[in-house]
């Protein structure tokens, strides 16, 4: 398990996470096998919160979870990736818990998350990053990968993305992606913040992709995204911690509560 004194803690917390976690799955999108998975298994066109909502309650469980919600969690996940099946572009049956596939969501994840929050202006150390990502080892392993399999550093993170990309591209499930993550179907109220969010939120965590999944994907990014990213950041940590806290999906804030206020995450925390 992730403690209150690993850079993980800290990260996570900060709000551009919510930037990241859409940057993943723009980055996820572009692996054939893994995207048409997620296009012919998942309801997330019919329940769009419901699916963006599952995912960060996993992620935010993986870190400020208890051991047991941890590991009830993590069965229930594979448990459900074992039972799905999807069809490639060659019209060949795979499991969606193949440990190729398993391994790219984790590490887009994890990759979009630590390259992110450094664009907005988080200020992790080299060293730092190198034990943020030997530190979500963890996280993989509660999908079903070895740790060991798993790249723990930013060389062997960079390694893998080069490895990867000859076998990435934009294809039709891609492109529902892209749409859903730019405008996903909501209701009632909720649609009358389209617009806005798909300005401030959709495009801008396309944009801050690395530059060959930008080109992969083919659609013009904000010229200056970075900046936009820093100023978003910078507007959502006026709001205090606390009540930041107070929003879904809870998990750090039943954290604090559980074990004291000096675990409240801050940078001042960084290993």
């Amino acid at each position: 398990m992730l403690d209150a004194n690993t850079v993980s803690w800290q990260l996570h917390a900060d709000p551009a996470m919510w930037i990241a976690g859409i940057a993943s799955l723009y980055l996820q999108a572009l692996h054939p096998k893994a995207v048409a998975g997620v296009v012919q298994n998942s309801n997330f066109q019919a329940d769009p919160l419901g699916r963006l909502k599952r995912t960060a309650d996993f992620v935010g469980l993986g870190v400020y979870g208890t051991e047991e919600e941890i590991r009830t969690a993590a069965a229930r996940v594979r448990a459900t990736h074992r039972s799905l099946r999807a069809t490639d572009q060659e019209g060949r049956t795979f499991r969606v818990d193949e440990p190729e596939l398993l391994l790219w969501v984790h590490c887009s994840e994890v990759h979009c998350f630590e390259r992110v929050l450094g664009l907005a202006g988080y200020g992790l150390t080299d060293r730092q990053k190198d034990r943020y990502y030997a530190e979500q080892r963890f996280a993989a392993t509660l999908v079903g990968l070895h740790a060991d399999d798993v790249p723990g550093s930013r060389r062997e993170m960079a390694e893998y993305f080069d490895s990867m990309r000859p076998s990435l591209r934009r294809t039709a499930d891609s492109e529902v992606i892209y749409e859903f993550l730019h405008g996903p179907p909501v209701k009632g109220w909720l649609r009358h913040g389209l617009p806005l969010y798909r300005v401030l939120i959709g495009h801008l965590a396309y944009s801050v992709l690395p530059e060959w999944a930008l080109e992969l994907h083919g659609h013009e990014p904000y010229a200056n995204a970075e900046r936009w990213l820093r100023m978003l950041r910078r507007t959502a940590l006026l709001v205090p911690g606390k009540i930041r806290r107070m929003g879904p999906p809870g998990h750090l804030r039943r954290a604090v509560e559980r074990e004291g206020r000096h675990v409240t995450p801050s940078r001042a925390r960084l290993p």
